[in-house]
């Protein structure tokens, strides 16, 4: 059957199943058994972390992954940390299909983060999903509308906004959240994210421009791992742990890493509901399939907050973030005089909702959710844009599209395999 009617069949055939309340709400939770429960779509290194094979507040009801080796490996670890025997397939559809589950936890590649929220929001599932959210900016508004639309709730597993210090600064967000939102800094504000807060790590990730097709492996269900990229000959550099490289699949280290660094200063310059009109970019020029590197990218603001990141380590003495009152820099160092006194007396930033169960069982949106996760992926994704053209461009937040710049549009909304359409 074709698969996209497959789609549609499962998912008018469950509706009446899926919409109406999760399945913890049906049952008593008085019982361990009765917890929330859960699946994994995916079961590469990320999955067996602890924020997703490990989350022991919620029960492991099944798995899934395009290898049939890492379906093995899934049960067993499972098993191991557990959860007895859990379900196990292949295609994801078929967790989707289950009325058991009801949270999904996407520990996918990225191209499919976007085309698997969205079904997840429409087959009645609550999302956790690894980032970056999504690969283009386009699919970014697509969950956002879906997850709305069917009133799930959806986590993005960056975290670094409300807990954990914050990589190279040497502190938790809340402190600089207090100096910025007191205005001790002044307005507007310029972050510089760099080698000295930590943005090194994985900088250099990208692929190889020399593959030669391979032959297939019987494990792997390739046409599955592929779904909404381009079909493209199987090499295994392609695929699990080095997939990072190519357009296809993420942005090299810059979507692999940059909305963990990216998303902690989108919520200190206030930015959560908005995003640059300006992307400016001094970059090689890109290989169409191989992700390069970029030596910076500046973007700017309505009101003319920027964000610098210095990709090849020549603003090292630059502070983390400055206006025109002041600077701070790792280690929550500042030339405004009594710096820390102030910072002591004033008052602490609103509480953010950081318990995913609660949001879950009493449906709060989570801290970092469909929304404000869209805004800083797409500071990801649009850095990215600028890469692949070679060049800066203006974007509307409001529209959601490069302005007057067709070739920047080619990129923020692009078109996938068919049958994977969203």
């Amino acid at each position: 059957m074709n698969t996209c009617l497959r789609r549609r069949s499962f998912l008018k055939a469950g509706a009446a199943v899926f919409t109406i309340l999760p399945a913890h709400v049906l049952r008593s939770e008085t019982a361990p058994s009765n917890q929330l429960t859960r699946a994994l779509i995916g079961f590469g290194g990320i999955a067996r972390s602890g924020n997703h094979l490990g989350y022991k507040a919620t029960r492991l009801v099944a798995l899934c992954d395009p290898d049939a080796n890492r379906v093995k490996e899934g049960i067993a670890k499972a098993e191991e940390n557990g959860y007895g025997k859990v379900f196990a397939c292949r295609d994801f559809r078929e967790i989707l299909a289950r009325p058991d589950v009801d949270i999904v936890h996407i520990c996918t590649p990225p191209h499919w983060h976007g085309i698997m929220s969205v079904m997840a929001a429409e087959a009645g599932k609550d999302i956790w999903c690894e980032k970056p959210m999504t690969r283009t900016i386009g699919e970014g508004r697509r969950v956002m509308e879906a997850v709305n639309a069917n009133g799930r709730i959806f986590r993005l597993n960056t975290w670094f906004r409300f807990q954990s210090g914050f990589y190279g600064m040497k502190t938790e967000v809340k402190p600089i959240k207090k100096a910025v939102e007191n205005r001790l800094l002044g307005w507007p504000l310029k972050a510089v994210v760099g080698s000295v807060t930590g943005f090194s790590w994985k900088f250099n990730w990208s692929g190889l421009t020399n593959l030669a097709p391979e032959p297939v492996p019987e494990h792997l269900d390739y046409d599955l791992w592929l779904g909404p990229a381009p079909y493209k000959p199987y090499h295994r550099h392609r695929t699990h742990s080095t997939f990072r490289g190519y357009w296809d699949y993420d942005g090299g280290g810059l979507g692999d890493m940059g909305q963990h660094y990216l998303d902690p200063v989108q919520y200190l310059l206030e930015k959560d509901d908005t995003n640059p009109v300006k992307i400016e970019i001094d970059c090689p020029p890109q290989h169409p399939d191989a992700v390069g590197s970029f030596r910076r990218i500046t973007y700017t603001y309505a009101d003319g907050c920027q964000i610098v990141l210095d990709g090849n380590n020549s603003l090292t003495a630059a502070p983390f973030l400055e206006g025109p009152n002041g600077k701070i820099w790792p280690g929550l160092k500042s030339d405004i005089p009594g710096f820390d006194n102030l910072l002591s007396e004033l008052p602490d930033p609103a509480p953010q909702q950081t318990d995913f169960l609660d949001s879950v069982k009493h449906r709060r949106k989570f801290a970092l959710n469909e929304q404000n996760g869209f805004r800083s992926c797409t500071l990801v994704n649009l850095g990215i844009v600028a890469m692949r053209l070679g060049r800066g461009f203006r974007f509307d937040p409001v529209k959601l599209c490069a302005v007057k710049d067709p070739a920047a549009d080619r990129f923020i909304y692009q078109q996938s395999r068919a049958p994977w359409l969203i």
